[in-house]
């Protein structure tokens, strides 16, 4: 139970209603780590259409922004999210729980292609120590072959996923999976 109202999806109407629908259709239930944010359906719709374009993000991959989720919300002891990750890199790509190991200790051990883990690289300077992030680092990732959007939008995703942790932190969302 969260210390926040929450709407149940049964009790839904109007805007969250609909977005209920839409994540329903893609994840088969409401988690609650989205139904904290129906408090305001501005919100959740912000929320959801966030997650609803990284999942058919073209240049960053799934577990690439599981990795970055998962990393990020350990800074942020959040556990449901670590735990979430955690799971969708073992049940959805592939991954051993050695392997995730393996990624907190080093995550310069990651396994990704080598062009991926520079990404996830710079995605943890940018959301641990922003100012120290320079004009090479943003190069390497362009020689790497990503864009300047792509760049951007890994950044915002690690940047949203910490938001997201300290809204889940604060009222304290149960874990329902």
């Amino acid at each position: 139970m969260s210390l926040i109202q929450t709407v149940p999806p049964e009790d839904a109407q109007g805007d969250v209603a609909a977005i209920y629908a839409q994540i329903q259709q893609a994840f088969g239930n409401i988690p609650n780590a989205l139904k904290v944010w129906s408090a305001s359906p501005f919100l959740l719709r912000q929320q959801w259409e966030f997650i609803a374009q990284a999942m058919q993000h073209k240049s960053l991959s799934g577990a690439l922004l599981a990795c970055i989720r998962l990393l990020v919300s350990r800074g942020n002891h959040c556990a449901y999210c670590v735990d979430m990750n955690t799971g969708l890199l073992i049940n959805m790509y592939g991954w051993s729980p050695g392997d995730v190991e393996a990624m907190i200790d080093n995550p310069t051990q990651a396994n990704l292609q080598a062009r991926e883990r520079a990404m996830l690289g710079l995605v943890l300077k940018a959301v641990t120590h922003s100012t120290s992030v320079a004009a090479a680092d943003i190069a390497h990732l362009k020689e790497q072959g990503y864009s300047d959007q792509d760049i951007l939008e890994a950044v915002a995703h690690g940047a949203r996923m910490a938001a997201a942790d300290f809204v889940l932190n604060a009222f304290r969302v149960e874990k329902d999976f």
